[in-house]
């Protein structure tokens, strides 16, 4: 198996008495696109300069390409670096901006011209290579930013909340550019990011972080659909977390008693009976049902609906608890106001946190 392009091991930050990272190992592929995602002041944008060479690390390790650079200044890093506010030169046209590196580097006029046309190319600006920063939009900024770390051909791209800057419809569009370009270079990439949905759209892995320390880390669906704790329970989409405890383990199934009163059946996770324990469920995963042989069928009242376009959002009262389902928009729950209806929680959709 090769040797990833970049390894961090037990990277460990303090600032005086506070640990800002502690602790922290992983490593990231060749062409893959790894996130830190958790929120502010969790360690993820220390984690990303000490990458790059902005902050020293306290204790630990940093390789690239299987050579150690913990110690070593950024330029002698092999790294491109897109800050949040982008840090473009006002003074230099977007050609002369991509270009500032190569020429810093020594790399000939010839090669320094070669790269730069093929990189405006790439993030379809060449028409615009003659104008300043102040005379484009910012997501042009953005790809006027991305252009000029990829001209240094990298061997790790470093980005810092890349989209924060731009308005809702753009950022989200920019997700699937910045994805298909990246795919396109197969450019080792760990970027930055407190947005959840960015994180689950752009990324092959997400490495969750809170205070300093790894929560989890797996693919988007593996960190959204198993989480490995509460936090990530609770900090990455919506989610109903029942706490309770274990009454009984019946064949590859957990029987949970919630606090309000709900016995629940969970497909596997290590349990024992006495345990306390919390189940959580995503709200998609609360369903209508009209069968009366589900596991799981409980008997709920509306107690508010709330239109978000595609979605519809349903606060339910179950019992002493409180459920969130959501419905699409197309398909939704036949609920008035106190409305009651039945509802089925799939054992194979709980998850068991200890």
């Amino acid at each position: 198996m090769p040797a990833p392009v970049l390894s961090l091991v037990h990277l460990r930050k303090l600032y005086g008495d506070t640990v800002a990272v502690e602790d922290l190992s992983f490593d990231v592929e060749r062409g893959e696109i790894v996130c830190l995602l958790g929120p502010s002041g969790c360690g993820k944008t220390t984690t990303l300069r000490m990458v790059a060479g902005f902050v020293r690390p306290t204790a630990g390790e940093i390789a690239i390409d299987g050579a150690s650079v913990a110690h070593q200044p950024p330029y002698r890093r092999n790294t491109g670096m897109v800050f949040q506010h982008y840090a473009l030169f006002p003074h230099l046209s977007v050609r002369e901006n991509v270009a500032f590196g190569l020429r810093s580097l020594g790399v000939s006029r010839a090669e320094r011209d070669r790269r730069v046309g093929d990189m405006l190319a790439l993030v379809e600006l060449a028409a615009l290579g003659d104008r300043l920063p102040r005379e484009l939009s910012g997501g042009q900024q953005q790809r006027v930013a991305l252009a000029r770390a990829l001209a240094l051909r990298p061997a790790v791209l470093l980005l810092d909340e890349p989209l924060s800057n731009l308005d809702a419809q753009l950022r989200v569009r920019m997700r699937e550019e910045l994805r298909g370009l990246i795919r396109r270079l197969e450019t080792t990439t760990l970027f930055v990011t407190h947005d959840q949905e960015e994180a689950l759209v752009l990324a092959d892995r997400i490495v969750v972080m809170n205070q300093g320390r790894v929560e989890q880390i797996g693919p988007p669906a593996q960190v959204y659909e198993g989480p490995a704790t509460r936090f990530v329970a609770e900090f990455i989409g919506l989610c109903n977390l029942l706490e309770g405890t274990v009454r009984a383990v019946q064949g590859g199934e957990v029987i949970v008693e919630s606090r309000g009163g709900l016995r629940l059946r969970v497909a596997g996770g290590p349990a024992a009976p006495g345990e306390q324990v919390a189940v959580v469920i995503r709200p998609e995963h609360v369903v209508p049902t009209a069968a009366a042989d589900v596991p799981n069928r409980l008997r709920a009242r509306a107690r508010s609906t709330t239109y978000l376009g595609a979605l519809t959002r349903h606060r339910l009262a179950v019992g002493e608890e409180e459920l969130v389902m959501e419905t699409h928009a197309a398909r939704p729950a036949p609920l008035a106001p106190d409305g009651e209806l039945e509802i089925a929680l799939d054992p194979a959709r709980l998850r068991l946190l200890r």
